[in-house]
């Protein structure tokens, strides 16, 4: 289950390359998120991990994979 945070990130992603076609940069991210440089790094590393999104070896986003967060699991 995503945070809070990483969760507005992956909306921030989602959203602006909806909108505009492309994906956010690094900086595009700080501003929107209100995150410092790190913070936002830390997030995309996170989205990464649980296969939201690719990076490239920049660190910039390459795809999109998962849009929304999935529902936690409940046995």
């Amino acid at each position: 289950m995503l945070s809070d945070r990483d969760r507005k990130l992956l909306r921030i992603i989602a959203n602006y390359s909806a909108g505009r076609g492309r994906f956010p940069t690094l900086k595009e991210l700080q501003i929107k998120s209100g995150r410092s440089r790190p913070d936002v790094m830390a997030g995309l590393k996170v989205l990464e991990q649980e296969r939201y999104i690719e990076l490239d070896e920049n660190g910039q986003i390459r795809n999109l994979l998962e849009a929304w967060e999935r529902p936690a699991f409940r046995p």
